[in-house]
């Protein structure tokens, strides 16, 4: 039974009172799950939808903003981009504050790649904002999808390629989307004929939207996928050439389609309009290998080698391949696997910022969760060898710890190096690193060790290593060290903030009846959903922890409750769903918490609160 409300809350109040009215739920569907009001992402369909788009999903909003690195994606000499396109899009990643899933698709190895492109089948895909959250804090760019195909395509292109009115109207809407939700650009993929008119004014839209783009978002990125050629035909050219160099020059670069050859990419090279602009192709790789296609699956390296060999940059199409096609249980070894065969190919690329770094809680799904993630690789020399992978098996705190394996053998008597974290960063001084770990040997063990270590005289801090080294009889050793949580700190800063979280706000209160955690009768629970609002510095914070509990119920004789928690927030908002509170009249109280990235606790005073009191309407 859905109970919509009317919501009394003077603004100078720390409390409110709620009056349970049976009304039509007030908030919108395309926003909201319609059967928990959980929020939720979805893209635009029509062209209908995006021209009178005008109202954004606040819980949408990226919260992270793009970290920078080192070398600069301008600076680099190719690049590597990542379309995730997964059985249609918009799976748990739509539920935006996270879902429970058991086996859920999560990609870490952004170390490796620079821009990451959301694609579905929808014409404005917009990434859900926990993409944007874990990319930004790798320093890797989002960029969206605007796809018109077939005949609805070949109507929707007639209408906005028209004329300069028309085509401006869409592109002003893109940039806008992309402002509003923060991500940094557009893939744009015209798959159906264009008519003389339209073809015309494409390259116009395409240079008016790039335009925008630059100067609305700082650092954006408008491609091109290979697909009209300038004639107005649907013909995919696998490379660029003259057929199709128009839309090229108009924006910031190419996307080739999948049925490239040697020879094609050969020709490229050579083609004078490359010329200065080698790293703007993205050579496609469909890593399904469907088609005649060089390389995909396992065997993507092949294509790879071929990409680098001429100096383009590689667009890697699905690489979720390892999760759709194979077994799900063995879903990080396979992926792990892929990018190891890869990484002879692609650029680490450094972060200029604060290295701490966790994973997400095991079962529940939630990107912007990740923190900066740590390097995996396998390197082997000789008899001996070192490999780094995340394991959820056993995490000191999340989801994951970082496990280093490997076989110290007979021979060497020098520590192994394992590479944790890749940077570049200016530590100020005194700077001190804090270090959990556990090393497990073939005979023995060492207990979990919590290590505080302050650099000295660290100008520029590039890498972080951890040395593992034998002790006692030269023979083969195998080891594993788990390393639970790394964090560098500016010993300056470890202050407790004295900031405190302010203008907490109740509103868009929708009232359930059904089962509670025990699966009573469905009429016995009543549940409330809503939004919470705050202020407070998000720079500061690694999450909020949301609260509830009990002041005064029916009963006078049951006391006030304990604080319960509800769940994490990760920006200055978030949606309560289906919690459980006591049958009205009652009073309840609702509590925000900053966890801040120094790791000290804040005081309780300096928490959010609010009390939401509760009747049933009498009226009705």
């Amino acid at each position: 039974m859905r109970l919509g409300s009317h919501l009394d809350q003077p603004v100078d109040s720390n409390s409110i009172h709620e009056v349970i009215k049976y009304i039509p739920s007030p908030l919108p569907g395309k926003y909201y799950d319609p059967d928990t009001t959980e929020p939720v992402i979805f893209g635009l369909q029509t062209l209908e939808e995006l021209l009178s788009w005008n109202e954004a999903n606040p819980f949408n909003v990226a919260a992270v903003p793009l970290v920078p690195r080192e070398p600069p994606l301008d600076g680099c000499k190719h690049r590597t981009l990542v379309s995730h396109d997964m059985m249609g899009g918009y799976l748990d990643d739509r539920f935006i504050q996270g879902t429970y899933a058991e086996s859920p698709y999560a990609f870490y190895h952004w170390q490796y790649i620079d821009i990451f492109n959301y694609f579905t089948h929808n014409m404005v895909t917009i990434p859900p904002a926990m993409w944007t959250n874990a990319a930004h804090k790798h320093g890797v760019l989002v960029l969206g999808t605007f796809i018109t195909e077939w005949e609805d395509g070949s109507v929707a292109c007639e209408t906005f390629l028209k004329d300069e009115e028309s085509y401006r109207a869409v592109a002003d809407k893109l940039v806008q989307i992309c402002y509003f939700y923060g991500f940094d650009g557009w893939l744009i993929n015209i798959e159906n004929t264009l008519s003389e008119i339209a073809v015309q004014n494409t390259p116009l839209f395409l240079r008016y939207l790039t335009d925008q783009m630059h100067q609305k978002v700082s650092g954006s990125l408008v491609l091109w996928y290979d697909s009209v050629t300038e004639n107005g035909r649907l013909q995919w050219q696998n490379e660029l050439n003259p057929s199709n160099r128009v839309f090229f020059s108009a924006c910031d670069g190419f996307f080739t389609n999948y049925n490239w050859t040697e020879q094609s990419l050969e020709s490229m090279r050579d083609y004078s309009e490359v010329q200065d602009r080698q790293a703007d192709i993205y050579v496609g790789v469909d890593v399904f290998a469907r088609g005649k296609v060089v390389g995909g699956m396992f065997d993507t390296k092949k294509a790879l080698e071929v990409i680098r060999k001429y100096n383009f940059s590689a667009a890697l199409f699905a690489p979720g391949w390892v999760y759709e096609a194979l077994d799900r249980a063995e879903f990080r070894k396979n992926q792990d696997k892929f990018w190891a065969l890869l990484s002879g190919y692609l650029d680490v690329h450094q972060l200029s910022s604060p290295l701490p770094f966790l994973q997400k809680k095991r079962s529940w799904f939630n990107l912007t969760a990740q923190e900066i993630q740590p390097l995996y690789y396998y390197e082997q020399d000789g008899q001996g060898w070192l490999r780094s992978r995340g394991c959820p098996e056993d995490a000191w705190n999340g989801g994951s710890s970082l496990m280093l394996d490997g076989l110290i053998p007979a021979v060497c008597a020098s520590p192994v190096c394992a590479k944790c974290v890749s940077a570049h960063s200016l530590p100020p001084s005194p700077t001190v690193t804090s270090l959990n770990t556990q090393v497990l040997y073939l005979l023995g063990s060492s207990p979990s060790m919590y290590a505080q270590l302050e650099l000295q005289e660290c100008s520029v801090l590039t890498e972080l290593c951890i040395n593992i080294q034998r002790k006692g009889e030269a023979v083969d050793t195998p080891f594993i060290c788990r390393v639970g949580e790394i964090m560098l700190l500016d010993v300056a800063s470890l202050q407790i903030p004295t900031e405190q979280v302010q203008d907490l706000r109740i509103y868009d209160v929708v009232w359930l009846r059904g089962a509670g955690p025990s699966m009573e009768p469905v009429s016995s629970c009543l549940h409330l959903n809503a939004t919470l609002q705050w202020k407070y510095p998000t720079k500061l914070i690694r999450h909020f922890k949301v609260y509830w509990r009990r002041l005064r119920g029916p009963d006078p004789r049951i006391p006030p409750g304990q604080l319960v928690l509800v769940g994490r927030a990760y920006s200055n908002c978030y949606r309560v769903t289906e919690l459980v509170v006591p049958e009205p009249p009652s009073l309840i109280e609702l509590v925000i918490e900053p966890v801040i990235r120094k790791g000290f606790l804040v005081p309780e005073s300096q928490w959010g609160r609010r009390s939401l009191s509760y009747t049933e309407d009498t009226t009705q």
